[in-house]
């Protein structure tokens, strides 16, 4: 960290316009930050409070409302303050804490979701084989994996990024600490490792995504075989959610990390980041349990009639 003694803190992406804007920024960020907390608070509760939920599938799913409550409580949070406040300053120190977190929980949950196909290609493919293949040590094998690998990429982008002499100044535009951000600031041609790093990480979610589609070929042949319409509908029902968040999270990410950087504008940068940062942990929840029938039935008895009307 040689940064240290040269910069001792960043500038953020301020959101332009009026005072009346920026306080516009903070309540439409705090509606997706409550609904987030409240999304997947509920599914972390309703999954641990019921037994019947005590399965792989929901233990992958209160898994990934996990990372999804910390991957926007790492960013959302500090936008909020710096627009109630009117400032764009993080620290030194916060923005390598938000970038470590950050990285951490967004490879925990491609892993996650790399995972959770893995489950539904044995739910569906293989079913008289599924207490076998997904038992509870090899689900918590599976998921401490999962876990593990964000930990370890969180570590290495990290501690490379912040190596790097950053001489073009020291604001970001990016409403929080991303790795293709500070590499603008970079003044030394080793951000080539750095970028190297970045596409080799994206040739193994690659290789993740490749395994995703197959699986779900799989699925889906599997599924137009089934003779009853009943259990058509029920198997898509559990897994159709499952690739729209899959496919909303690595389109956005791919994009933001590895788009030309002809392609590179503040405004495309920050939608875009919004898109892989902060609406997907607001969508999940909804996205998950709206076609779910358990976890519907479920939530209705953890909190009475909030689904009787459906």
């Amino acid at each position: 960290m040689s940064n240290r003694s040269s910069i001792t803190h960043f500038l953020l992406l301020p959101f332009p316009g009026t005072r009346q804007l920026q306080l516009l920024h903070f309540c439409l960020f705090l509606a997706i930050y409550l609904a987030a907390l409240l999304g997947n608070g509920l599914i972390i509760t309703t999954i641990a409070w019921d037994h019947h939920l005590h399965t792989p599938m929901y233990f992958f799913l209160l898994n990934l409302a996990l990372t999804d409550l910390g991957c926007i409580s790492t960013t959302v949070p500090k936008s909020m303050a710096n627009s109630l406040r009117n400032t764009r300053d993080i620290s030194y120190a916060g923005c390598v804490l938000q970038l470590f977190f950050f990285i951490f929980l967004i490879g925990a949950e491609y892993f996650l979701l790399t995972t959770m196909s893995y489950d539904r290609y044995i739910a569906i493919c293989r079913p008289l084989h599924y207490e076998t293949l997904l038992g509870s040590r090899v689900c918590l094998h599976l998921a401490a994996a999962a876990w593990t690998c964000g930990v370890l990429f969180a570590l290495l982008h990290t501690a490379n990024t912040f190596s790097l002499p950053l001489c073009q100044g020291n604001a970001l535009h990016q409403f929080f600490c991303e790795v293709p951000q500070i590499l603008k600031l970079s003044c030394s041609t080793s951000y080539l490792r750095e970028l190297c790093l970045l596409v080799l990480s994206a040739c193994l979610y690659s290789v993740c995504f490749v395994f995703i589609v197959v699986s779900y070929v799989q699925i889906f042949r599997a599924v137009l075989r089934i003779p009853s319409q009943q259990g058509r509908h029920k198997a898509f029902a559990t897994c159709l959610p499952h690739l729209a968040v899959v496919s909303l999270f690595i389109c956005t990410a791919f994009f933001a990390n590895l788009k030309p950087s002809s392609m590179s504008s503040p405004s495309l940068d920050l939608v875009v980041s919004v898109m892989y940062s902060v609406v997907p942990p607001a969508m999940n929840p909804l996205i998950y349990s709206l076609r779910n029938q358990e976890l519907k039935a479920a939530l209705s008895q953890l909190i009475p009639g909030c689904f009787q009307k459906q």
